[in-house]
């Protein structure tokens, strides 16, 4: 069974590039780093792995970005959105709600390095976030 999101990563063929701009997007530094090869983020509410790899250890190099998209939960979508392309990241999906009323908002972009980031308002994990920091004495 999958238990969770531990660890997603992107690639890039200018790691040094794709760290100080993912470094400044997500407002701290990455706590692990394997010279040359990786960087690695904590971040967010449960402290999901965000990797960096060198794209010459990638499985498979499309020629394109596509496949799996992740998305992270953002608090302004909007916000998050403008913010990435503003930084140089290009659209891949607009924002785009799912299922009308339902509060399921998701949009993505490509990095400048090639990778699909998505993000999304989901009141799901908002729900989960906030039974997580209830108490086990209920307070």
């Amino acid at each position: 069974m999958l238990c969770g999101m531990a660890t997603v990563t992107y690639y890039a063929d200018d790691l040094e590039s794709a760290k100080d701009w993912y470094s400044e997007f997500l407002g701290t530094a990455p706590y692990f780093t394997v010279p040359g090869g990786y960087y690695e983020f904590r971040i967010g509410d449960y402290q999901a792995e965000l990797g960096l790899i060198n794209r010459k250890f990638a499985p498979s190099h499309p020629d394109r970005p596509g496949g799996q998209v992740v998305n992270w939960h953002v608090d302004d979508l909007k916000a998050t959105f403008e913010r990435l392309l503003s930084m140089g990241a290009k659209e891949f999906e607009p924002i785009t709600e799912r299922g009308a009323g339902t509060g399921f908002v998701t949009a993505a972009v490509v990095d400048p390095f090639g990778n699909v980031l998505g993000i999304m308002s989901n009141p799901h994990y908002l729900e989960m976030l906030a039974q997580a920091r209830i108490t086990p004495s209920g307070t």
